[in-house]
C-alpha cells in the first residue's frame, strides 16, 4: 500500500472532488430558476465530501475528532444523493448519468464507512 502523507492521497478523496467537478459542470445546464435552491444545495453538499475528508485529515491525531468529521462527509454523501434523486425526478439528468453517479457515491459511502469503522488505519499511532 502506498503511503498517505495527505488528504490529496486518499482515494475516496480523489473520487469524492471528482464527483463535485462533475456535478459542478452538470449543474451548469440546470435551469436559472434552480440556480439558488437545487443548484447550490447539489454543489455545496458535493463540495462538502471532500472538504470534511481534509478536515478529518487535519483531525488525525485525534481519534474522536478524525471519526466525527468522516462522519460529516458520509453525510453530506448521502445528502448529495438525495439531491440526485430531485435532479433525476425534475428531469434535470438522465438516467444514464444517475446511475452512474449514484454508483460513484456509493463506492465513496463505502470508504468512508471503512475509514469510520477501522481509523487506526489512518491515526498515526
Amino acid at each position: 500500500m502506498a503511503k498517505i502523507n495527505t488528504f490529496r492521497d486518499l482515494i475516496v478523496y480523489q473520487l469524492s472532488f471528482q464527483l463535485a467537478m462533475e456535478i459542478f459542470e452538470l449543474t451548469k445546464t440546470f435551469p436559472k430558476e434552480e440556480k439558488y435552491s437545487l443548484t447550490d444545495q447539489i454543489r455545496r453538499s458535493s463540495r462538502s465530501v471532500s472538504a470534511n475528508i481534509a478536515e478529518a485529515w487535519a483531525k488525525k491525531l485525534y481519534p474522536k475528532h478524525f471519526v466525527s468529521k468522516l462522519t460529516d462527509s458520509l453525510g453530506e454523501a448521502y445528502e448529495t444523493e438525495v439531491w440526485l434523486d430531485y435532479s433525476l425526478a425534475c428531469g434535470y439528468i438522465n438516467q444514464e448519468r444517475y446511475t452512474h453517479l449514484t454508483e460513484k457515491y456509493t463506492e465513496v459511502t463505502k470508504m468512508l464507512n471503512g475509514m469510520i469503522l477501522n481509523p487506526e488505519k489512518f491515526i498515526p499511532f
